[in-house]
């Protein structure tokens, strides 16, 4: 049996293989790419336990690597790092450490969704992304009208009449231009973004976990399915606080021997589920909302939106975590009676 680490880059993957007792047996760099991959197995043979960290293509080299018979990991980057800090780092070092992690059984391994969960991420980044640029597209028409002092609805620059009334409020004709292409955009993602959705939402339907999460405030269908797909099995996450911590939504925290402070976010994890539980967040300062009173107290202390935001978006994926463990839709918890008399005042009760 050998060890082997890879360290995939762009155009190169640098690759070094170790014995049982630690010896290297060979590395070397390959072409990062299927001929590449093929050479070495061939080198290697089939007896091999490979390592490679996390990347932009390294599902697809621990699927070509497995079907030639190696038993592949992928690692989390930022554990490695953790784990193997080095003053010196390159990729033949890297490939290194990967081998001897994969020797010594300390490969911080990762959860590897299936091929069809991947598909449905896609599907949905794909969405996201056109989303992103209708946003982006009316942000812009905002910018402009701006300029000139203007603010008028979308729905009333949809009509046939626009420009014109563009205009007749003093805008210069350049800016007219810009609008309307801008509106054009916006026409043209929304013809994308339609059959996407008619996708997307009989998927939503079909998944008792989405049937779940659209219980929870500020989570609807396709949010849910985002959700659910980022989260996938909530069984890997043995509390509420790991699947924050996977979303990157807690709090760097700075100690020393004297003290411990708490900073920003560490946005170090799915990037995507960490915005989806933000999205699921912005109605609350709605008082109807079960986390108003945090949100409110959040505001008040920081006098900022954002960590207020960031509180009850923790307090979303808390309840997506008991509502997909327990199998059972949300439940608010009931509002603080204000009836009680506090213990303190129970001398003058007695009096």
């Amino acid at each position: 049996m050998q060890y082997v680490g890879i360290d995939w880059a762009y155009r190169r993957a640098a690759w070094c293989a170790k014995e049982a007792d630690g010896t290297i047996s060979g590395e070397g760099f390959v072409p990062a790419d299927e001929d590449g991959l093929a050479r070495l197995v061939i080198e290697l043979g089939p007896e091999v336990r490979a390592c490679l960290e996390m990347m932009s293509g390294a599902v697809w080299v621990r699927d070509q690597l497995a079907g030639a018979g190696w038993a592949v990991e992928v690692a989390d980057a930022r554990k490695v790092k953790n784990v193997a800090p080095l003053a010196c780092k390159t990729d033949k070092v890297d490939a290194r450490v990967l081998a001897e992690l994969c020797r010594r059984e300390l490969v911080p391994a990762l959860w590897i969704p299936s091929l069809e969960e991947r598909a449905l991420r896609e599907r949905l980044k794909r969405r996201l992304h056109l989303v992103r640029l209708r946003t982006s597209a009316k942000n812009r028409i905002f910018g402009l009208l701006t300029q000139w002092g203007l603010r008028i609805p979308l729905e009333r620059l949809r009509q046939s009449d626009a420009m014109e009334l563009l205009e007749a409020r003093g805008v210069p004709e350049v800016w007219c231009c810009s609008a309307a292409e801008a509106l054009a955009v916006i026409d043209l993602l929304d013809e994308r973004i339609a059959p996407l959705e008619q996708e997307l939402s009989p998927l939503a339907r079909a998944d008792r976990r989405v049937v779940l999460l659209d219980t929870i405030p500020g989570i609807g269908s396709v949010l849910g399915l985002t959700i659910a797909a980022e989260i996938g099995e909530v069984a890997r996450f043995q509390s509420p606080r790991k699947l924050i911590g996977y979303a990157g939504l807690a709090p760097r925290v700075k100690q020393s021997p004297e003290r411990s402070r708490s900073g920003e976010l560490s946005k170090a994890g799915s990037r995507t589920l960490r915005r989806a539980a933000v999205e699921a967040a912005q109605g609350a300062w709605r008082e109807s909302n079960p986390w108003h009173r945090l949100y409110s107290d959040v505001k008040a202390r920081s006098g900022k939106a954002n960590p207020a935001k960031a509180a009850v978006a923790r307090k979303v994926l808390i309840a997506c975590w008991h509502v997909l463990s327990r199998e059972e839709p949300f439940k608010p918890s009931p509002p603080p009676r204000t009836d009680l008399v506090p213990a303190s005042s129970s001398c003058f009760l007695a009096a």
